[in-house]
């Protein structure tokens, strides 16, 4: 009776030692999928078209050190009167290390009231987070900012 339950237990544990070995597998592997800067420039060109591009209007807010990547707080403002002649059409979030580069999209209207965005996102990695705004005049304008991240939103599975 004694060696059946040493040879349970023998085989539970390895199979427990398997499933700790996938995990691991499984938390390593997506950093071959991680977006890459030229993934984020090809997601940005896409939004804007051929059309320039500015610096300023928009600010990006992040904290410069993220604890844990699975719920940062992200600010976007841009400075716009927001009247029915000169609004903000849509601000686009783009993150140069998530696996999919556009984290989200929103659009707005002259009754948004102002153009301020706050959320908390994902983020996979240490990277700059760039924000991009279609004006209604049809222009562009882009904010970024840097962020360090110490414990990566994969890791939550160890």
């Amino acid at each position: 009776m004694k060696k059946i339950v040493h040879h349970r237990r023998r085989r539970w544990l390895k199979q427990v030692q398997g499933l700790g070995l996938l995990a691991i597998a499984t938390c390593l592997t997506p950093l071959k999928a991680f977006a890459k800067k030229e993934d984020a420039d090809e997601a940005i060109k896409k939004i804007i078209g051929g059309a320039p591009i500015k610096d300023g209007k928009v600010t990006l807010t992040i904290p410069p050190l993220v604890e844990n990547g699975n719920l940062v707080v992200l600010k976007v403002s841009v400075d716009s009167p927001m009247t029915a002649n000169d609004y903000v059409k849509t601000i686009h979030v783009i993150a140069e290390a998530n696996p999919s580069p556009n984290i989200f999209t929103v659009y707005l209207t002259p009754r948004s009231g102002t153009a301020n965005v706050t959320t908390r996102v994902r983020l996979a990695d240490s990277q700059r987070v760039w924000a991009i705004a279609q004006m209604s005049n049809g222009s562009f304008w882009r904010g970024s900012a840097e962020t360090l991240v110490t414990l990566s939103a994969c890791t939550e599975m160890v």
